[in-house]
């Protein structure tokens, strides 16, 4: 195979699951490059895991065929196990073996023995920075090194093609710079990658990029070529004096606006039209005083563009909810929460206020102690010392009354799987109280806003990721709670679920709702009022986003991302520690 060739080739393929259904892909046509990343993109149910699916052989496609370095995954599917290295996007490791039990686990199943199993380990081992854990389950490795382990176990026989559907869902910002360039190293070894992500950033990284729709492909080549498509057309809003959240719903209903989301301080949007800006911004209510500019685009602007873009208007869950209490009051209240679990600390005198109508987010690598510190404002884990309180309900002293102000979405999808969309409605509007013809009501409404019709009597945890978050979130918020705690709500979902999720957010805190949350997408944690960085147990930095990154702003990099400043103050803190 000469150096330009493509190591995989895609001949008018489609998969179709139930032929009465539109198939998951249909008629793709294309090439992926040998020795380079291929980023694999697109909104949920895209196509992207059948298509990953299909490449490794493990899947067979209803029409076209399918080849990796010239083998045909029909005709040659052993071929092709043996070429390829696979990690899902769920981790597919077992969690009750050891971090050296998954390994030797996968090299039995390659047929990996003997010197080179030993020499195999000890180069992986040290690749991934795992040889201080080889003894530790995987269940109890944070997220960051689980999806170390399952790159290791996926090279255990140098694979020629590396297949990674979304590998870094839930991984902090740190360990998704170290899996980066750790695949990275992996393409100077000539191994080619496809890298399936939500993360736009990653695939703008990416040598070429394939973006699917619906199971059809809508563009094939750079992220930089993608990009083009809205150049002289992204604009930033500057030197807002008034409430930025109410300005962004009245940008968001102007025809000429494609896209906008909040940026610290600032609004950014994209505009169907080149070198005009899409509005005037004296002729908007809390437009007065602020300026617009154009600024350079980025591939995410371009994706959801390209995708028909964003939510316009006001959010109809917000329409639905009744306006809360007075501003400025503290709702959630940290008083040195302290959280042991035998000798080791995992949140250290941990303290602050959260006024109403204020997003509030808590960042920090994996590990770092958030979601203990989550927990214990939820009333879902108690202190060892201090004390968590929601309208001035210490939730030890009375759990009830505090908990009764309070929506909560889990990490991970804690909804009953086994029950249908409705029936898990029915059941938490019965646990929060609501009866009659207001249950009735609320359900309704629910079913309404998120576009639930087509789902109603399918189990919970056969929903597509977008549509699980979609009823996560209805069931947090039916009972209409004044305070409302996201964890990762939107982990492993696309930018344009995304966008539809926090409008609801930024339309909730405009009727008086106060929201804590926890994420790993830079983009969203710029929505964020003011930010507490959590790092070993302890908040080393509460600022506003703008101010994080002011920080971090050097000769060098003028202009720094939250995920520049997030980085930069971690590794100064481990510095200062260090010395």
């Amino acid at each position: 195979m000469n150096a330009g060739e493509a190591i995989v080739s895609l001949e008018h393929v489609t998969k179709e699951f139930v032929p009465s259904k539109p198939p998951a892909l249909k008629e793709i046509h294309a090439t992926l490059p040998k020795g380079k990343i291929v980023g694999l993109v697109g909104p949920d149910g895209a196509g992207k895991t059948t298509l990953i699916r299909l490449i490794a052989a493990l899947l067979l496609p209803t029409k076209g065929e399918v080849s990796v370095a010239g083998y045909d995954t029909v005709k040659d599917a052993e071929a092709i196990h043996c070429l390829t290295g696979y990690m899902p996007q769920k981790f597919g490791l077992y969690e009750d073996l050891s971090v050296m039990r998954n390994l030797e686990l996968y090299a039995d199943l390659r047929g990996v023995v003997g010197e080179e199993r030993a020499k195999k380990f000890e180069k992986l081992l040290k690749f991934t920075a795992l040889s201080p854990f080889i003894s530790r389950l995987a269940g109890a490795l944070s997220g960051g090194m689980k999806q170390k382990l399952g790159l290791a176990c996926a090279l255990i026989s140098k694979p020629t093609l590396l297949l990674l559907d979304e590998p870094s869902v839930g991984v902090d910002p740190l360990s998704r710079r170290e899996l980066w360039e750790m695949v990275q190293e992996l393409i100077a070894e000539g191994i080619s990658v496809v890298w399936s992500t939500a993360y736009l950033d990653e695939a703008e990284r990416c040598d070429s990029v394939l973006l699917l729709n619906e199971g059809e492909v809508l563009f094939q080549g750079t992220s930089q070529e993608l990009t083009e498509r809205v150049r002289d057309r992204v604009f930033k809003i500057t030197k807002i004096s008034s409430n930025r959240r109410e300005l962004l719903i009245e940008v968001l209903r102007q025809e000429n606006v494609i896209d906008g989301v909040i940026q610290g301080q600032d609004i950014r949007l994209v505009s169907k039209e080149k070198n005009k800006p899409p509005l005037d911004l004296s002729s908007l209510k809390q437009g007065a005083g602020s300026e617009i500019l154009p600024i350079q685009p980025r591939f995410e602007d371009a994706f959801v563009d390209i995708l028909g873009g964003g939510p316009s208007g006001a959010s109809r869950l917000a329409q639905i909810m009744p306006v809360i209490g007075k501003d400025r009051e503290a709702v959630v209240t940290a008083e040195g929460l302290t959280k042991r679990f035998g000798s080791f600390t995992a949140a250290d005198r941990i303290s602050f206020k959260i006024q109403r109508k204020e997003i509030f987010g808590l960042l920090g690598p994996n590990g770092a102690g958030k979601s203990t510190t989550f927990k214990m404002l939820c009333g879902l884990l108690r202190p060892t010392s201090g004390k968590a309180l929601v309208k001035n309900y210490d939730l030890q002293l009375a759990p009830g009354e505090g908990r009764a102000h309070i929506g909560y979405m889990a990490q991970k999808f804690s909804l009953y799987g086994n029950l249908s969309v409705k029936q898990n409605l029915e059941f938490f509007s019965g646990a929060y109280n609501l009866r009659g013809k207001q249950k009735k009501e609320i359900i309704h409404q629910m079913i309404e806003i998120f576009s639930f019709q087509d789902y109603l009597d399918t189990s919970a945890e056969l929903l597509p990721l977008g549509f699980k978050q979609r009823l996560a979130l209805s069931c947090a918020t039916m009972h209409h709670p004044e305070v409302l705690f996201l964890d990762e709500p939107t982990s492993g979902v696309d930018p344009l679920t995304r966008r539809e999720f926090w409008n609801h957010i930024n339309g909730l805190v405009g009727k008086g709702v106060t929201i804590m949350v926890t994420t790993h997408f830079m983009d969203e944690a710029e929505w964020c009022d003011r930010i507490a960085l959590i790092y070993k147990g302890q908040v080393i930095h509460m600022e506003t986003p703008d101010a994080l990154k002011a920080i971090a702003q050097s000769e060098k990099n003028p202009t720094p991302t939250l995920e520049d400043a997030f980085i930069q103050l971690i590794e100064e803190y481990d510095k200062k520690k260090g010395e």
